[in-house]
């Protein structure tokens, strides 16, 4: 049996469905009562990932722990002590930790929090498995509905600036495997995607699945934060988006598919694959 937290996200989510693909029964942890009504997983627990009496129900009969906080999740490094004491408490196996693509990058903080809960859980003696992936294809459909009505794919960075993208299938077909196979202990697998692409690129990839022009844009950084506040997002997350479009900005952020290739036996699936399967004529 695997725990799955953060299971009514789309990472969690996505985890869940690729364990069962593989006939792998699985707990979902679930913030609210409400979202168990999908169906994820018969097995659920519910409840705030900061309650410590809930980590050890929840690890109780557990094998292994795919341990994912909320994104941009303050006090993770809280969370991730939580999980360890209970997972050797009650004896759990293997903890599976979802970190970040470069998470020693001090400048972003959010990274360099995951940092730390990987120190954690090499000073906590469990055996473990990190993967590291980079940021998801499916990020670009948050700009959909402004690609499709605009032919504009805006960002708040340089256009020219380069990025290792993956498909979250992808990330969750390799965590199932590391999840449900031994041979994974003490590993830290970077997940990137097949190519490190522009936003000019990914909006010529745009334009070419949409059959219509799409022009990448920069917009100013600090009018990105004066929308995401009127947005009503949180203070602290509009800072730490906002030192990440930073960096950004100056570094982009690449990697290297060739971990995830090994672990799926075949080449990640590119952007042009995605935007074939996400996006309708």
């Amino acid at each position: 049996m695997i725990l799955v937290t953060g299971a009514a996200g789309k990472t969690g989510r996505a985890v869940l469905q690729a364990l069962a693909r593989r006939g792998q029964p699985a707990r979902a942890w679930l913030r609210r009562a409400e979202q168990a009504e999908d169906r994820l997983s018969a097995d659920t627990v519910v409840g705030d990932l900061e309650d410590a009496r809930l980590w050890v129900e929840a690890c109780r009969g557990i094998d292994a722990i795919y341990l994912i906080c909320p994104n941009m999740y303050a006090r993770e490094l809280e969370v991730s002590r939580l999980a360890m004491r209970a997972a050797q408490e009650v004896g759990v196996k293997r903890i599976v930790y979802h970190s970040v693509l470069h998470p020693q990058t001090e400048e972003m903080p959010h990274h360099w929090q995951k940092l730390r809960v990987e120190e954690e859980i090499f000073r906590s003696g469990l055996p473990f498995t990190i993967v590291q992936p980079c940021a998801y294809m499916q990020n670009v459909l948050a700009y959909r509905d402004e690609i499709e009505a605009t032919g504009r794919y805006t960002v708040p960075y340089d256009v020219e600036a380069r990025f290792a993208l993956v498909d979250l299938v992808d990330v969750a077909q390799a965590a199932a495997r590391v999840l449900t196979e031994s041979g994974h202990e003490g590993a830290v697998y970077e997940l990137g995607g097949p190519a490190n692409l522009s936003s000019l690129e990914i909006a010529q990839g745009l334009a070419e699945r949409l059959g219509r022009p799409v022009e990448a844009v920069e917009t100013p950084l600090e009018a990105w934060k004066r929308s995401a506040r009127a947005g009503g997002m949180p203070s602290e997350t509009v800072g730490w988006l906002a030192a990440m479009f930073g960096y950004y900005d100056s570094y982009g952020l690449i990697g290297n598919g060739n971990v995830l290739g090994w672990l799926l036996e075949r080449a990640p699936t590119s952007l042009a694959q995605f935007m074939a399967r996400t996006f309708t004529d």
